[in-house]
């Protein structure tokens, strides 16, 4: 995959994309990362990026000139998805990112300021991401967000392919409670169903507290969840012990 990334400010990008999974997926060849300059498409002797609103208002906006040249600079002829990062975007999840994945080619705008020229959104732009509902100072941090997401979907980019699949959300669900050595720490032992060697075991105590920490935690996740019918016994049976223990 090739992901070009266009910003007022690619040394925010330094550290987060060369080290861990990022950066080893890029040393790999998995992923090719190109950081571009928006202020290196602006010709004025200035390199100005943004200018007033027009009708007034606060803040400064993004031009569209340098926005332009630099995507199709980027894309050179050719087409692939090209990505605001906006809070007025869908929000980004597990589902989205997995989507990204399987493109050959992305772009990420960062937008700043008070935003950008509309003229952007409607000509250039194919899609709008947000990372939750709140506002940065730009659209730095969500691009590594997604960036990060999505390189963790890259055939050979972790090191156990399959980590990927029982990642929380992956499956729709909060991820269930991990734990490693030593079997005792500080009083606290690892659950002896998890050293019993019996998998179907593990793997049934497994989907029980995956259920049992969304329904405490997100208990929005499982509203339109397809549920087997074991999970909703389950479900059910957590319910219970809940409302007693709330007694």
């Amino acid at each position: 995959m090739r992901i070009d990334v266009l910003t007022l400010f690619p040394e925010m990008f330094q550290g987060p994309l060369d080290t861990s999974i990022v950066g080893r997926a890029r040393a790999a060849g998995i992923v090719d990362i190109h950081l571009w300059n928006i202020r290196d498409f602006a010709h004025d002797r200035h390199r100005q990026v943004d200018d007033y609103p027009f009708g007034g208002g606060a803040g400064m906006v993004m031009k569209p000139e340098p926005v332009f040249k630099a995507v199709r600079h980027v894309l050179g002829g050719e087409t692939a998805p090209v990505i605001l990062m906006s809070p007025q975007g869908e929000v980004f999840s597990h589902r989205l990112a997995e989507e990204l994945s399987q493109e050959k080619h992305l772009v990420l705008v960062c937008g700043h300021y008070e935003g950008v020229d509309e003229r952007i959104r409607e000509a250039l732009v194919t899609r709008q991401i947000s990372i939750g509902d709140y506002v940065l100072t730009g659209g730095e941090l969500p691009a590594m967000v997604v960036i990060d997401a999505v390189v963790r979907f890259l055939p050979g980019a972790l090191g156990d392919a399959g980590a990927v699949h029982t990642d929380s959300f992956a499956q729709g669900l909060l991820e269930y409670p991990q734990y490693t050595r030593p079997r005792e720490f500080e009083g606290m032992k690892v659950p002896e169903v998890l050293l019993s060697g019996n998998h179907q075991r593990i793997a049934q105590w497994r989907r029980e507290q995956a259920l049992r920490r969304t329904l405490l935690l997100r208990p929005d996740l499982l509203e339109g969840l397809e549920l087997s019918e074991e999970d909703r016994q389950l479900l059910a049976t957590i319910k219970e012990e809940l409302e007693q223990a709330d007694e």
